[in-house]
């Protein structure tokens, strides 16, 4: 038996409840992890309100980070006690997990559970965004909604290290300096200014070549007059709420613009394209280009209280569940 979060009927965080699952022997080509931590992300919310579907009843969480303390037949590379991290199938929020060792990691040992816990998602997403959907060179000039976010900081982190200009959306000032000190030259409070007039200013009338926009229906359509004829308006989450059907002339109307919806779980389907990503979001981390903080800690327990405070935009940077 082991403690577990469970979700029996989708509304607000008061329908997260803990309590003991039965955990068999883990099936073949599967590995079963002892968790030490475990990431919360917007995507979990997104399930636990009925915004995406799930079958109920389930457990949520697509990471987490531990210790290898079982192998299933036909698995090879890996033994037990290996340190490991991982982004996969729902079943995080858990003492305990059976999971595919194709979706498994090393965690490197300079690494702690807690970071290995929140950089798989979010580093591997910001991986994604910023090497593979748009490939960021020196000089670009890109905007980035909710810089203050997990997301957010690394996408500055990383962004401007490759030598872009980033422009960086928030809430409050507390929240402006933390994007600025992962490396936004400009920050605008969206909540109080219009972004789109602040962005046009601040490039000289030269707008963006890319948007990132994990905010949604807040943020859009305006981010579309952000971007730079045949620039990149990239949705990759929806903390607003989702982007409703919209006109797609509106991208032929304000410059011939593209727009694109990417998933994380696209991007890692081979196995050797999750090796690569990886690879390069630990090299990111060790050579200091990404500045993960230590993650705001809550006990699995309380996963009702990390769901609330990340629902009211009272945190920044990551969220980890320790069991």
């Amino acid at each position: 038996m082991v403690k577990a979060i469970r979700i029996y009927e989708t509304g607000g965080p008061q329908v997260l409840r803990y309590e003991e699952l039965d955990l068999p022997a883990p099936g073949p080509g599967e590995a079963q992890i002892a968790q030490r931590a475990i990431g919360v992300n917007y995507i979990d919310i997104y399930l636990r309100a009925g915004s995406y579907a799930a079958d109920l009843p389930f457990v949520p969480g697509y990471e987490g980070a531990g210790e290898v303390v079982a192998l299933g037949e036909g698995v090879d590379e890996f033994e037990i006690g290996d340190r490991v991290a991982y982004v996969g199938p729902l079943g995080g929020y858990a003492e305990a997990r059976n999971i595919a060792a194709a979706s498994l990691v090393k965690l490197p040992k300079s690494f702690s559970f807690e970071t290995g816990a929140s950089m798989m998602l979010k580093g591997l997403t910001a991986q994604y965004l910023l090497r593979r959907t748009h490939k960021v060179k020196e000089g670009d000039r890109i905007l980035v909604h909710a810089g203050a976010g997990g997301v957010g900081q690394l996408l500055c982190q990383w962004a401007s290290a490759l030598g872009a200009h980033v422009i960086a959306t928030v809430g409050d000032e507390e929240k402006a300096k933390i994007a600025r000190a992962a490396g936004a030259e400009h920050t605008i409070l969206y909540r109080s200014e219009d972004f789109a007039a602040a962005v046009r200013e601040l490039t000289g009338g030269k707008l963006c070549d890319v948007v990132y926009d994990g905010v949604g229906r807040a943020t859009f359509p305006a981010s579309l007059d952000c971007l730079k004829p045949f620039g990149l308006f990239v949705s990759f989450g929806s903390a607003s709420g989702k982007i409703d059907a919209f006109d797609i002339n509106l991208l032929s109307q304000k410059g011939s613009l593209f727009a694109t919806r990417p998933s994380l779980f696209a991007h890692i389907a081979r196995r050797k394209d999750l090796e690569k990503m990886t690879s390069d979001v630990v090299r990111a981390i060790k050579k200091g280009v990404l500045r993960p903080e230590r993650p705001t800690l809550y006990r699995l327990e309380d996963a009702a209280l990390a769901h609330a405070d990340l629902e009211a935009r009272r945190t920044t940077g990551a969220l980890v569940l320790i069991p």
